[in-house]
């Protein structure tokens, strides 16, 4: 039987004070030894020459490169970057936190925001950039913790807008359902029907009744949604139960087979292949990283 004990991150209390704009921690390191965490603050985390470590950001879980660059504007979204296989002794990690309130809604309403402020909402699931962004940046990042005052606020903003360019080819990390993120779709229908998702997910979902609730044909939906979503319905069904599914392994010692069908899956084998193909690993490999990572209280 589990153990009934809670399980929390480290909620971390910044050095970022209410007079500055950003608090910025240039270092050179030969390991990480930091346990997942989260914190209110939006942080961007550039990492050099760390091949082989192992990137946490919610229920993403990746090996990372030489080069590292993500973005996360989660508040409750947990974190870490762990050693793994990592044994280069000439790490560097910039790490960037800022408050929210830095971007007050009127000031981020201007047009000429408009990439940044779309950047920090996608960046609510954690966004890590292609080798491209961190090239065109890197200059900036490389010398703005020598920097104080007004024109390090510049540099950091410019560090910003240059990141919100590549759009699309950056990537987001957690899935909605475990950062607990709300989806809304620019149509409205596609929009009814993933909040009919949302609050149906642990039951059996029928393309006949999503159709219905749109007054489509079920061919004619299935292609408006992909359309409008860039992911085929089922795909995007099975990846919203498994965000759940990886935040209930997080929060609660529930067993896999019961975490399993209380997400809408039917069938334990099923549920371990897509958990496995989708995170990388097991259901019970996953729970087992995260809570070795945690505190125990």
């Amino acid at each position: 039987m589990m153990p009934s004990y809670h399980l929390f991150p480290i909620r971390e209390v910044t050095p970022l004070s209410k007079e500055d704009c950003f608090y910025i921690a240039d270092r050179q390191k030969t390991e990480f030894t930091y346990p997942i965490h989260s914190h209110s603050e939006f942080e961007l985390n550039f990492i050099a020459h760390a091949p082989g470590v192992k990137r946490i950001v919610g229920d993403s879980i990746e090996v990372i490169g030489d080069y590292d660059l993500v973005l996360i504007t989660g508040e409750d979204l947990e974190h870490v970057w762990e050693q793994h296989e990592c044994c280069s002794p000439h790490i560097r990690e910039i790490t960037i936190q800022f408050s929210s309130e830095l971007f007050f809604a009127s000031f981020m309403r201007k047009k000429q925001f408009d990439t940044i402020r779309k950047m920090l909402e996608k960046a609510q699931k954690g966004l890590a950039f292609p080798m491209e962004a961190v090239m065109k940046t890197y200059k900036l990042l490389d010398g703005l913790s020598g920097k104080q005052g007004f024109y390090a606020v510049l540099d950091f903003l410019s560090i910003l807008y240059e990141l919100s360019l590549f759009g699309g080819d950056a990537r987001t990390l957690a899935s909605s359902s475990f950062a607990k993120i709300s989806v809304h779709a620019d149509s409205r229908r596609v929009q009814k029907v993933q909040e009919y998702i949302s609050a149906h997910y642990e039951e059996e979902i029928r393309l006949n009744d999503l159709a219905d609730l749109v007054k489509m044909t079920p061919v004619a939906f299935s292609r408006f949604f992909k359309l409008r979503t860039g992911e085929g319905l089922m795909d995007y069904i099975i990846a919203l139960r498994l965000g759940h599914a990886a935040r209930m392994l997080v929060d609660s010692t529930m067993s896999i087979s019961e975490i399993c069908y209380s997400c809408g899956f039917n069938n334990i084998s099923n549920f371990n292949r897509l958990f496995k193909k989708r995170k990388n690993c097991s259901p019970k490999e996953f729970r087992e990283n995260y809570w070795k990572k945690k505190i125990v209280v």
